[in-house]
């Protein structure tokens, strides 16, 4: 019998619909259980670890992350893995910086939820809780098969650092454009063997460290030199700038001037794109010939949850800003793909 642990934090798996105002609230993970006969069973020993209070995902912040990876860590040796109920809306960020936060995983953690609630006829809750339950539980040669953080929705395993919600209104609501898909649930659960990170023998580390001063520029024509600055002159450490197509921005000389004061005070800025298929490719356009020289950092294809999330974990263990700029190019839990 497999041992999961699961953390119910909250989300619209576990909402009920107020009869007086129409609208879902969170309700405690009872209400998940009473919807799900299926886990009387299953042949998994179930832990449950519930929030209190119950919490909306919008209000998703860097001190549950640390709780949540504390939780990991305490149980980590007493389970074969966990699943971790979340609401969809900010799930890519807490997959993302749980990605970083725990170094050498050898255990699954799959977020997952849903898109109505479990209460609902045609909710996509239940499904999507036993599929993660399956994953979280599979094993090979005594090894667990999934040893990251992944995002279960829709019957697909996603990489949870390479996964970004995309829509609200269907089921098939994360997408991973630039890695595959992890696993695909159909009569059997189809592994993508290949694409699985393989932390076996690894030391599991976990870090709590944060640091959330971090920026968002995201470039539009005829953004005004003011706006520009106002981002620039805030009180961050690093600047997440989201440009167009491969990492190209405006040549404008008031604009490169910005960037280059603020990286000469110290600031970093990376580079991502608005796109959300490709990669950033500083130097394939006389429009992005420019930054690289200037010292702005590459962040290749990853996410925008990704970039923020790394960022903020880079700035929680390194005080050197060059330390902070040398690793957010790096590929250190599969969350980007370096092109030669």
């Amino acid at each position: 019998m497999q041992n999961i642990f699961i953390i119910y934090t909250g989300g619209t798996i576990g909402m009920v619909k107020d009869a007086e105002t129409g609208t879902f609230v969170p309700f405690d993970f009872d209400l998940i259980a009473r919807n799900l006969p299926d886990l009387d069973r299953v042949d998994y020993k179930l832990t449950v670890h519930s929030f209190t209070p119950i919490i909306d995902s919008s209000n998703m912040n860097p001190r549950i992350w640390v709780e949540m990876a504390e939780i990991i860590r305490n149980n980590h040796d007493h389970y074969d893995g966990f699943v971790i109920l979340h609401g969809s809306d900010t799930m890519s960020f807490s997959a993302s910086i749980l990605s970083f936060m725990l170094e050498g995983l050898q255990k699954p953690v799959i977020l997952s939820g849903s898109q109505l609630p479990i209460g609902e006829i045609r909710t996509d809750a239940r499904e999507n809780m036993m599929t993660a339950l399956e994953i979280a539980s599979a094993k090979e040669n005594g090894k667990s098969i999934v040893q990251e953080v992944c995002i279960l929705f829709d019957n697909k395993l996603f990489r949870g650092n390479r996964s970004f919600k995309y829509n609200s209104a269907k089921f098939e609501a994360f997408r991973s454009p630039n890695y595959p898909v992890l696993a695909e649930a159909g009569i059997h659960i189809n592994y993508n063997h290949e694409a699985l990170l393989d932390n076996t023998d690894k030391a599991f580390i976990m870090h709590t460290e944060l640091d959330n001063r971090v920026g968002v520029l995201k470039l539009f024509p005829g953004i005004s030199p003011a706006f520009v600055q106002s981002i620039l002159n805030a009180d961050v450490r690093s600047i997440v700038m989201e440009t167009f197509g491969s990492g190209n921005t405006m040549t404008d000389e008031w604009f490169l001037d910005m960037l280059a004061s603020t990286i000469q005070k110290g600031k970093n800025i990376v580079d991502i794109s608005q796109c959300k298929v490709g990669s950033v490719e500083l130097g394939r356009y006389e429009t992005s010939q420019g930054l690289k020289a200037l010292g702005v950092l590459n962040g290749y294809d990853m996410t925008f949850e990704a970039a923020v999330t790394k960022l903020m974990y880079l700035q929680g263990q390194l005080t050197d800003q060059e330390a902070v700029a040398y690793w957010v190019e790096k590929n250190i839990r599969g969350e980007l793909t370096v092109n030669d």
